[in-house]
């Protein structure tokens, strides 16, 4: 699933022509580029799909989106450790979750 997650601007700099910043979704960095908000600013929020800051946002609509995202577990699906998710795939799937364990090691 694909979703327009709030994050917060960390850094900013600009890289091979593009503007780009550092984004602190929950607890999780990503890099995201700024072209559609250019004058986003360090310490602002942004609502973010597939790499892209699309749309301004306050502090606390961020901070209530981040906080029910993290209560139903999407922020762990969007985010998370993509080796787990395999684990947890195979699981589901009746797959052998040893030899993913093996090569996550």
């Amino acid at each position: 699933m694909c979703l327009a997650v709030p994050g917060r601007v960390l850094r900013i700099e600009e890289r091979d022509g593009t503007k780009m910043a550092d984004v602190d979704f929950g607890g999780v960095i990503k890099e995201v580029c700024l072209e559609y908000l250019p004058d986003l600013e360090v310490g602002e929020y942004a609502i973010v799909h597939v790499g892209f800051a699309l749309q301004r946002l306050d502090e606390e609509s961020a901070r209530r989106t981040l906080e029910l995202f993290a209560g139903l577990g999407i922020l762990q699906e969007e985010f998370g450790d993509p080796w787990e998710a395999a684990v947890a795939m195979g699981r589901t799937a009746g797959g052998a979750e040893t030899g993913v364990e093996e090569v996550r090691r």
